[in-house]
């Protein structure tokens, strides 16, 4: 039986859609399609009409499904270190034209299965079906073709004809591994100085204008007004290149409206993360993990306000009835430190359900809950990010979010391809665990590179967490 999705979850699934679809019809009219960091202010673009992709969210969809391993090893075999994020070595590969895409036979034109893909064929009882050799026959719907690496720019050269069609049918077709190319990028570095030469990389591979803005890190808790007026400056700057750019004048009524939608949609986000307080909560944070796509693509558009409301909505029926998306009983709650392992997902998810571990805080979603009321406020807003501000409003803001949603551990990812979010995480472990008296346990990965991720480790990690929060409620109770 199909699993039902909520009228707010379909809504912003569409979102989504149309953001991937309407980059791709513009880029087919001729008009300038860019690629965006994710905390550039969209305001400013959704002002010029401007349809933008962003590749951190691009990224994590590769990753999600199972091609972030091999558009890696293409940006390595390109010359960048494994070393550098997961996420800009797929977005550098996929700059630079490579895709991950079926492989077929050019004779035949037939795709070649993969005998490792596929899910054993079960008979009408629910039994495995074992074939002469004594192994699991395959159901021939799941079977999937070898997947390899293909280069658009040698497709291009291709003569027109039945092989070159086959070459671009070939492309995995789902919609990260189709956005169309730039023709101007968009930075901000207040998520992390990588994005300044992963930016600056994308223009010089693609010969493409680079519009930057720069925020320094924050040493204080305040944004002084100084900083405010030297990115405030830099707003200015950015509307005089899209201006060049575009051949279009700045629009300050659609300014004004994209600040309004911008807002709207990110307290409705906001809203519904704060959801996650209920006990037992009506969902897990791996839901909010998997409606960030939202919140990033589309922040500007009213569509992707009115869908959180809407999904609001559910979450409220949803307390009133006692269900939830969860599907074990909620024996603990932790919060998630970090950006998920997007291309282990199942490993992270079965070892919390076996214990009955609800993930019921994150940091990465709210994150990209930026609310503001004049342009001052929207300077000092971009200055919020959690890579950008000092350890001390770090800590403030975990520790407020696990009081307020009631957790009784921390599972922190130590990411590395995040070094400057996990540079300081062994501080904040001893923090949690000082101040809240809470357990922590933390497990290395990556969030697109599945070379850097241990499933037995972090099975142990969780189990040891798990022991610690019940030797820590015994303690409480006696």
């Amino acid at each position: 039986m199909a699993k039902e999705v909520s009228p707010g979850v379909l809504a912003l699934r569409k979102v989504v859609d149309d953001v991937h679809a309407d980059a791709r019809k513009a880029k087919a009219e001729g008009k300038l399609v860019g690629w965006s960091s994710s905390k550039f202010p969209c305001e400013l673009a959704a002002a010029f009409d401007l349809d933008v992709m962003y590749p951190e969210n691009q990224a994590a969809g590769i990753a999600a499904n199972r091609d972030g391993e091999i558009m890696c090893q293409a940006a390595e075999d390109l010359g960048f270190d494994n070393d550098i994020c997961g996420y800009a070595r797929i977005s550098l590969a996929y700059a630079a034209g490579k895709r991950a895409a079926r492989k077929f036979d050019p004779e035949t034109l037939e795709y070649i299965i993969d005998p490792n893909s596929g899910k054993p064929l079960k008979d009408e009882n629910g039994k495995v079906i074992i074939g002469e050799d004594g192994k699991p026959v395959k159901d021939p719907k799941t079977q999937q073709p070898y997947t390899v690496l293909v280069d658009i720019h040698e497709i291009e050269a291709l003569p027109d004809g039945a092989l070159k069609d086959k070459y671009w049918e070939s492309i995995k077709p789902y919609r990260q591994m189709r956005i169309p190319q730039p023709d101007f990028v968009l930075c901000c570095n207040n998520i992390c100085n990588c994005m300044t030469k992963w930016y600056e990389n994308i223009a010089r591979m693609c010969n493409i204008p680079l519009i930057m803005i720069d925020i320094p890190y924050n040493n204080t808790v305040e944004v002084h007004d100084s900083n405010v007026a030297y990115v405030r400056a830099q707003f200015d700057a950015a509307i005089k290149q899209l201006e060049e750019l575009t051949g279009k004048k700045f629009d300050e009524k659609k300014f004004e409206q994209a600040c309004a939608n911008a807002n709207r949609t990110a307290s409705a986000w906001l809203r519904v993360c704060d959801y996650l307080q209920y006990k037992p909560a009506p969902y897990s944070g791996f839901d909010l993990f998997n409606h960030m796509a939202d919140i990033v693509t589309a922040r500007a558009k009213v569509q992707a306000a009115e869908a959180f409301e809407l999904l609001e909505k559910d979450l409220e029926i949803a307390i009133k009835e006692g269900t939830t998306t969860t599907p074990f009983p909620e024996k603990y709650r932790v919060m998630f430190e970090g950006i998920p392992c997007w291309p282990k997902l199942p490993d992270l998810f079965k070892p919390l359900k076996a214990n009955g571990v609800n993930v019921t805080a994150v940091v990465y979603a709210p994150a990209f809950g930026f609310v503001y009321e004049d342009l001052d406020g929207m300077a000092r807003a971009y200055y919020k990010a959690p890579n950008s501000v000092c350890i001390e409003q770090g800590v403030d803001w975990r520790e407020g979010i696990c009081r307020d949603n009631k957790v009784d551990g921390v599972l922190v990812h130590y990411n590395r391809s995040c070094k400057p979010w996990s540079g300081y995480m062994a501080e904040m472990q001893r923090r949690f665990t000082a101040d809240l008296g809470i357990p922590c346990a933390g497990f290395d990965g990556d969030q697109a590179d599945p070379r850097n991720f241990n499933a037995a480790q972090y099975e142990t990690r969780v189990q040891g967490l798990v022991e610690a929060m019940e030797q820590n409620a015994m303690n409480k109770e006696g």
